[in-house]
């Protein structure tokens, strides 16, 4: 019998956290005088910290500051930590999808403290995570996805996760995607970049588990 997976993006998909990190990021480009708009931020939110510094600046502004920005963000975000909290349903989501036989993994670029922090708060049972710190290569990637599915040893997957990225690093994996309206992407870009399917929140998507485009994993690791 083969094990279907259900790959869950965390940051504005199971918390809500998009905006936080807009904010961080705008204060972490003002802090090298640099002012940047705040729906460009926005639109690069999902991909790795160590592409959107040039995704939103430029790649000469990576090339100067661009370790320093990611320092810079994590103090900033840091400071708004407590403030964050997870969407009404991530627990009841994770919980029905293990009740039903199906495996889940949280496939994060977050850091390590950020994704301990938010597990607490969604209290998912025991399921298997990943971070920034198992892959060199963050979405639009597949990396984290391809690693995150090595840890459960899915067969077929379906990704599920509220940004533009998610979509991409899912098609570049083989997979279908499915969006969220959650993180304040419209479902018209979700539908462009390849979801399969587009939900208003994570109850609605709840009710439709049983009915998901899962399909079966071809790693390159073999």
């Amino acid at each position: 019998m083969s094990s279907n997976t259900v790959v869950l993006d965390v940051d504005g998909t199971l918390v809500d956290t998009n905006y936080h990190h807009t904010v961080a990021w705008l204060r972490t480009f003002r802090s090298v005088d640099l002012t940047v708009p705040a729906w460009r931020v926005h639109r690069a939110i999902g991909m790795g910290g160590d592409r959107l510094v040039a995704a939103v600046a430029g790649d000469h502004v990576e090339e100067q500051h661009g370790d320093t920005l990611r320092t810079a963000w994590e103090r900033h975000f840091d400071e708004m930590l407590d403030e964050i909290q997870p969407f009404d349903g991530a627990h009841r989501l994770i919980r029905a999808a293990t009740e039903m036989g199906l495996s889940v993994v949280l496939a994060s670029s977050g850091k390590s403290k950020h994704i301990e922090h938010y597990l607490k708060l969604i209290d998912p049972g025991d399921v298997a995570w990943t971070t920034s710190d198992d892959v060199d290569d963050s979405k639009p990637a597949p990396d984290l996805i391809q690693v995150a599915l090595r840890k459960v040893k899915g067969d077929r997957a379906v990704v599920v996760g509220d940004s533009v990225w998610d979509c991409e690093a899912a098609r570049r994996a083989g997979l279908p995607s499915i969006g969220l309206l959650t993180g304040g992407v419209s479902e018209d870009e979700l539908f462009d970049r390849g979801a399969s399917s587009v939900y208003p929140d994570l109850d609605t998507l709840r009710g439709e588990l049983a009915d998901l485009p899962f399909a079966e994993v071809v790693d390159p690791e073999g």
